[in-house]
């Protein structure tokens, strides 16, 4: 058929768009208080949040960080660091619950306190002895949440409001089920995390990560989300009656348990600010999505940058309190940093800062893509966004046209990072000595990327020295 006239045909660009993983993104599991939420979340399944009101309204808050370790980094990543996304893996189920006995309660106020456990729609009131028709929510009573309690309040509208007792039955939520065991089994979830269009980059688990079994999971799948994306493992060392309780312990501390991977960023000491204690894992995976998010990329250290604390604290031995404060020298910080521990460091008292620059394989292990925090997140970031930029390109016909599109697309990109000062250098090259001919019938290409991000500048030295030119000069 004749065509008659001018047409235009589009070809697809040679250089592809890369798709930039995402960085400081923390993937974190534990217990939230989920009696308190509006829609509370399933359990066991990674629920993404990009606000405080999202986490109050899908995972429930409580002062009492013990129980909820979640509601201690919600705290600490929205409201302290204004940081988000996070992904929060809640283990305390919604549907499995405890029944309480319906037993008479005093009302104070023409109110009835109730743990926070408690889920309102399950409460059942009645009159002391549990004589009679329910109450009704509503016209007789509402249930309302505290940071720390239950309040069952009997409304003054009520023909019931002069009672001075109520019988009172309900069904909770069992927090003390979520333990290191369960944690440590639950760290399977985050293979879950693709459905999110988000892979985490940062995982954390404060209250449980100091116990050997839970941190050690954790390592392992900061190796190898879903077998192919690399994080880091954020722990704290224990620091009570069996943990390091002064600094000189931790080292040991840190060699029984194990803490030793490339893939682990351990962390001694717990971070005081006013009334609350925070886990220093928990401050620590906000500071390095704050410094992230201002970078677009992992390539600057967390250390020397400020924490949001006023105090430096470990637990107790004693049963005079639950925390001692910790008055740590610089020495003494740097002892922690060269056992590959990251700890806080308040220096001339100009502000208490994250301090430390290695990773928990230190110093054992002396490759500085292992060892620098900044180096080592930089290679798993590059690493993610290779995956994700070229996952779609699997299964297409390995051709010229491919490989061109592969090293161009990633050549371009890396002379971006480097302009940008994200890296020193870097470039992608298909050596031939890597891709034997078996290989590529098999349909396997090798692409050999160089990469130099910048180290940590944590030396800089100054030489003094008297010159007696200047003197000398006054005579001039």
């Amino acid at each position: 058929m004749i065509k008659h006239g001018v047409y235009v045909n589009e070809q697809a660009t040679s250089v592809s768009t890369p798709v930039v993983a995402e960085t400081g993104v923390p993937f974190v599991i534990g217990a939230s208080c989920i009696s308190r939420a509006e829609h509370p979340a399933e359990a066991g399944i990674p629920t993404l949040v990009t606000s405080w009101d999202e986490f109050c309204d899908k995972l429930g808050y409580s002062e009492d960080w013990k129980t909820y370790n979640l509601c201690e980094f919600a705290y600490s990543h929205f409201k302290l660091f204004g940081c988000q996304p996070v992904i929060f893996c809640n283990l305390v189920s919604a549907q499995t619950l405890t029944n309480v006995a319906a037993a008479d309660t005093t009302l104070t106020t023409h109110a009835a306190k109730l743990p926070i456990e408690a889920v309102a729609s399950t409460v059942v009131v009645k009159k002391a002895g549990g004589t009679g028709n329910a109450y009704v929510e509503g016209e007789d009573y509402t249930v309302t949440y505290t940071d720390d309690e239950a309040v069952v309040e009997i409304l003054a509208a009520s023909t019931h409001y002069s009672e001075t007792s109520v019988n009172i039955a309900y069904k909770k939520t069992a927090p003390e089920t979520v333990t290191a065991s369960v944690v440590a089994q639950g760290m399977e979830a985050i293979e879950l995390c693709m459905p999110l269009g988000i892979i985490p980059d940062l995982i954390a688990a404060p209250g449980f990560s100091s116990d050997v079994t839970v941190a050690a999971v954790m390592a392992a799948k900061a190796a190898g989300i879903n077998g192919i994306f690399h994080a880091k493992a954020v722990v704290d060392l224990p620091t009570g009656q069996n943990g390091a309780h002064t600094y000189d312990a931790a080292n040991a501390i840190k060699t029984q348990g194990n803490y030793t991977d490339e893939n682990e960023i351990v962390c001694w000491g717990l971070l005081g600010l006013g009334d609350h204690v925070f886990h220093q894992s928990t401050q620590l995976c906000g500071r390095m999505a704050l410094t992230d998010s201002g970078n677009g990329a992992p390539y600057e250290s967390p250390s020397n940058k400020p924490y949001k604390m006023d105090r430096l604290v470990v637990e107790s031995t004693s049963q005079s309190g639950e925390y001692e404060t910790v008055n740590l020298t610089k020495a003494q910080a740097d002892i922690l940093n060269n056992a590959g521990i990251v700890t806080a460091l308040n220096f001339l008292g100009a502000g208490w800062v994250c301090w430390g620059n290695y990773t928990a394989c230190y110093p054992s292990n002396t490759d500085v893509k292992d060892y620098f925090i900044p180096v080592s997140r930089m290679f798993d970031w590059v690493g993610n966004t290779c995956i994700r930029t070229f996952w779609g390109k699997i299964d297409l016909p390995m051709n010229r046209r491919l490989i061109d599109n592969v090293l161009d697309t990633c050549n371009i990109w890396l002379d971006g990072l480097a302009s940008g000062g994200k890296i020193i250098g870097g470039r992608a090259v298909l050596n031939e000595e890597e891709n034997p001919v078996t290989d590529l019938m098999a349909g396997i290409m090798r692409i050999h990327l160089y990469i130099t991000p910048p180290s940590p500048a944590q030396e800089i030295d100054f030489t003094l020295e008297y010159d007696v030119a200047y003197v000398e000069a006054l005579f001039a």
